[in-house]
């Protein structure tokens, strides 16, 4: 069955258009991506898509009662509500439903008079069918899955309104999978996420009941979401049923097949143009001249206006002109960390690091978000110093930084030629002919910083370091907000690189593409790993299932390993459910009784059984989970 059908729609935006006549249909239970160049229109069709503009032709239609979770923008909560109230919002129905079952259970225990009561039974019945149906009694089960997949625990008992815009992103997504809509629409979700949190998200999504449409930059999260693909590009759709591999290489032979079409056509119109022409030359010759080859070289002209001309396939598009070379080498060895230790405050983030990084490697930091990541790379840049250890930086070593955010400290008034120059000591010709290879052309040059896009900022960082004096790379997220067009050329660039490159990232394509060694920080220590990112992954798996096989998992906390100390054991947990059994068939009969008895006094009495059950079922029901 349609769950949403596009019919020849159009939309512009300031003069310029960015589609029209675009038509496709999603059914229900797809799992659809959405790729195109940056600037495409991709963010603008999600919001046609979610309601929130409307088109300027055309028509979008949804399958009737409908709901629809997108992401646009960062819900506004009150100052004093906490990130658990904020996803407890995801079930505001069921809360409301189970706030009139508290204030049906206060007037049952003190009404007296019997009708009165028995109504109350009923009503109080018909709100616990619906509160259980719909899943009620699992409510904290779903809140907490989705805060250990998404590693949101260290969020929960802080206010929303103070947490940084990342942060609220990422507690807005967590919003929207708990709401379970029909129709689910992510526009890069990855984005603020760590690679575990990547992976469960795909595993999340891959289960996940209703339709979903998703934009995204990251390959190998397509390759696992996605079984149909939507590819805009110059204002035309393209459907490919396929996950993003598949669409990479069936683009490529359709745009072969298309371009040998296109020759075809060219030569078969150059034939008849000269036929034409020839027939035109001897029919003039004639004495008098031949009317009957002057109608053939008519016919044919107009043959050939009624011929569909095939557009000329773009095989080349315009990419990044991206080559980088590094400067006078360095020695060989670039980078040496030893029993490196840090801490902010109290709060220890890595102890007795170990790093040895040489001449031309190629390695990565991963770890989870706020392991420490960013600030190793400050103490190897030597913009913190460490608390113990040693952190030293080779011979002839001219280090070129990519930040993750870059020019946040730029002016608001500086322009793109200006922020280059700052860097980059060229004249104003030079820099514009450099900048024009990273797709800047013309009066864009002058635009505000302040205005520019996350991908054209990375774009133009990279612009600075390709043309610096340095022989090492050291890159903080460098795919972020760079279209796979861009991260292609990037990588491309990267791997014929002469210099060394040391990246945090959590790309897993862009991780398996270039690096030979991942250093892995979790738990305070960082494990080196000589090998791409699926290698490191399955030897920190190996690791994290040989020490649950010798010790009770160490947790960062002492709150949650005292915790997992409290939990009870098989046998315990066996002999709580069995508990649990028993006391859900006892409430089961007393409904029954509530149903049929009319006596007042004996009512309450039951009533209140029924209550004291309840309770006892909830605090074993927590032992269990612990």
């Amino acid at each position: 069955m349609i769950a949403c059908s596009v019919n020849q729609v159009k939309k512009m935006y300031g003069g310029h258009l960015l589609f029209e006549n675009l038509s496709f249909e999603v059914q229900e239970k797809e799992r659809v991506g959405l790729v195109g160049r940056n600037g495409s229109g991709k963010t603008s069709l999600f919001r046609l898509l979610a309601g929130e503009e409307i088109p300027d032709a055309g028509q979008i239609h949804w399958k009737k009662g409908s709901s629809i979770g997108y992401l646009s923008q960062i819900p506004e909560f009150d100052n004093e509500i906490s990130v658990t109230t904020v996803l407890r919002t995801a079930f505001a129905e069921l809360l409301e439903i189970e706030d009139k079952m508290k204030q049906l259970e206060l007037k049952m225990s003190e009404e007296r008079n019997q009708e009165q009561l028995q109504k109350l039974v009923e009503d109080y019945g018909e709100y616990q069918e619906t509160f259980t149906i719909n899943g009620g009694y699992e409510i904290d089960a779903k809140i907490e899955k989705v805060v250990g997949g998404l590693k949101l625990a260290d969020l929960l008992d802080r206010k929303f309104a103070s947490l940084s815009g990342g942060e609220k992103t990422k507690i807005s997504l967590a919003l929207i999978l708990l709401k379970n809509p029909d129709f689910l629409l992510l526009d890069e979700p990855t984005n603020h996420l760590d690679l575990m949190a990547i992976e469960w998200l795909g595993d999340f999504l891959q289960g996940y009941e209703g339709t979903i449409v998703v934009i995204s930059h990251d390959r190998y999260f397509l390759d696992e979401v996605v079984n149909k693909i939507l590819d805009l590009e110059d204002g035309e759709l393209k459907c490919y049923h396929t996950n993003f591999s598949g669409f990479i290489k069936e683009k490529e032979e359709q745009l072969l097949r298309e371009f040998q079409a296109y020759e075809d056509q060219q030569k078969k119109i150059k034939k008849m143009k000269e036929a034409i022409k020839r027939l035109r030359d001897w029919a003039n010759r004639a004495k008098p001249p031949n009317e009957g080859l002057h109608k053939r070289a008519t016919n044919m002209e107009r043959a050939l206006e009624r011929m569909e001309k095939l557009k000329r396939p773009p095989l080349n598009r315009k990419k990044m002109g991206l080559e980088m070379d590094a400067s006078k080498r360095s020695g060989n060895d670039v980078i040496l960390l030893k029993g490196v230790a840090k801490r902010f405050g109290k709060q220890l983030l890595f102890k007795d690091v170990d790093m040895h990084i040489t001449y031309q490697q190629r390695v990565a930091i991963v770890g989870e978000n706020g392991s420490g990541k960013s600030t190793l790379l400050k103490l190897i840049l030597q913009q913190v110093d460490g608390d113990e250890g040693e952190v030293r930086v080779g011979s002839n070593v001219k280090i070129g930084y990519l930040a993750q955010h870059v020019f946040s400290d730029m002016d608001d008034a500086t322009t793109i030629i200006e922020a280059f120059r700052k860097e980059v000591q060229v004249t104003e010709g030079e820099a514009r002919q450099i900048l024009a290879r990273f797709l800047f052309y013309g009066h864009m040059v002058f635009r505000k910083v302040s205005q520019m896009s996350g991908g054209e900022k990375m774009r133009l960082r990279l612009a600075q370091l390709m043309h610096q004096d340095v022989n090492v790379l050291i890159l903080d997220e460098p795919t972020n907000h760079l279209d796979i067009d861009s991260q292609e050329v990037l990588e491309e660039a990267l791997d014929d690189y002469n210099g060394t490159i040391v990246a945090v990232s959590h790309d897993r394509y862009f991780l398996n593409k270039l690096f030979e060694k991942i250093y892995w920080l979790e738990e305070q220590e960082v494990r080196c790993f000589e090998g791409d990112y699926h290698w490191a992954r399955e030897k920190m798996e190996e690791i994290r299932r040989r020490k649950e096989a010798v010790q009770p998992v160490k947790t960062k906390e002492t709150r949650l390993k005292k915790e997992r100390e409290k939990q009870p054991t098989d046998r315990e947990n066996n002999a709580i459910e069995k508990e649990l059994e028993a006391i859900e068939q006892s409430m089961t009969t007393l409904d029954k009784k509530l149903a049929e008895i009319q006596e007042l006094e004996q009512l309450q009495k039951m009533y209140k059984e029924r209550e004291k059950l309840e309770r006892q079922w909830e605090r074993l029901y927590e032992q269990l989970e612990g």
